[in-house]
């Protein structure tokens, strides 16, 4: 019976997806095949590898932490982000963003990320693999000390520089070029190949730390290699749309809702699809509704941080 309704979860919301994107693709497009399709075909290539990011990197890392109300920002990662970014308008300008290009900033900040992600393996991970709560308490600090970082630089910037900081600290799908969704969806097609052959490996892991071990498995080699999994994932995500912030508790958390079980195999792909809806459904209402007078970070954060917060409460009433 179970198997039966996941699989029909999993129809009905790839029906949406598809539904949905074909929406974002010809409505309000007067059918100009020669300029604003291809450039929402763009978009939505963006939408489906930013989201699919986003839900496998949050869904293996609450499965890593034992938690379901983290997320991988609490490492710090997107505050890496808003620090080169700060740094290169500060030193370069907005003639520097310029010279580096879209391309070359989506390069040079995924490049970044798995260096910082390989930092915190090797300065962080090794020493207190044996503790997960040590660690993310450490990332939590460094992603508030980055956070401070990159406001001070911000206040060393002119204003004109500080609207353009603004518009990469937001979640964006306009940045999307051929060469990086070409990219992109490389390392995403990589990193699926290797999630899923570890499927069984992290039903395991999700059973905890010392059940894990007692059925065989070496937390000093699954926990390197899921970092560094997710580490990618959230490179790839945050260089090709921006940060996201709350996006992948939420995503998670209405996962396993639908899911009805923590099983990586139902829970990724329906964590996908999830992710995948909530960036064209806010998409569409960013071009149609407010006609681009917000952006899809602001609503994002206000579905997902009041989420966030329902969860939050409703689990002390439980306590």
């Amino acid at each position: 019976m179970r198997a039966t309704n996941t699989t029909f979860i999993l129809t009905v919301m790839t029906i949406v997806v598809l539904l949905l994107s074909v929406a974002f693709i010809f409505v309000g497009s007067g059918f100009d095949f020669d300029y604003i399709i291809p450039k929402r075909l763009a978009k939505l290539a963006a939408i489906f590898i930013g989201g699919c990011c986003v839900a496998t990197a949050a869904i293996t890392f609450q499965t890593l932490a034992g938690n379901r109300i983290l997320a991988p920002s609490i490492m710090g990662y997107e505050s890496i982000y808003l620090v080169f970014q700060a740094l290169l308008l500060f030193f370069l300008g907005t003639g520097g963003i310029a010279i580096v290009g879209v391309v070359g900033n989506f390069f040079i900040s995924m490049v970044l990320i798995f260096f910082y992600s390989l930092a915190i393996q090797y300065w962080v991970i090794q020493k207190f693999q044996r503790d997960m709560y040590q660690v993310l308490l450490i990332g939590f600090v460094l992603t508030m000390v980055l956070t401070t970082l990159a406001q001070f630089i911000q206040l060393r910037i002119s204003p004109g520089e500080f609207s353009v900081f603004q518009g990469l600290s937001y979640a964006s799908f306009d940045r999307a070029k051929p060469a990086i969704l070409l990219c992109a969806a490389g390392t995403l097609a990589a990193t699926a190949i290797i999630a899923k052959k570890c499927i069984r490996e992290l039903d395991v892991v999700g059973l905890g730390r010392d059940q894990a071990i007692s059925l065989g498995l070496n937390d000093a080699n699954y926990i390197p290699k899921y970092f560094a999994l997710i580490a990618i994932l959230v490179a790839v995500s945050i260089s090709l749309i921006g940060p996201t912030a709350f996006m992948g508790i939420f995503v998670a958390n209405i996962a396993y809702s639908l899911a009805g079980t923590s099983q990586h195999r139902v829970t990724l792909p329906i964590g996908c699809a999830v992710a995948i809806i909530m960036f064209i459904v806010a998409q569409l209402i960013v071009e149609h509704l407010f006609n681009y007078k917000t952006t899809v970070t602001i609503l994002v954060n206000i579905l997902c941080g009041g989420y966030f917060l329902a969860m939050t409460m409703r689990a002390r009433r439980q306590l």
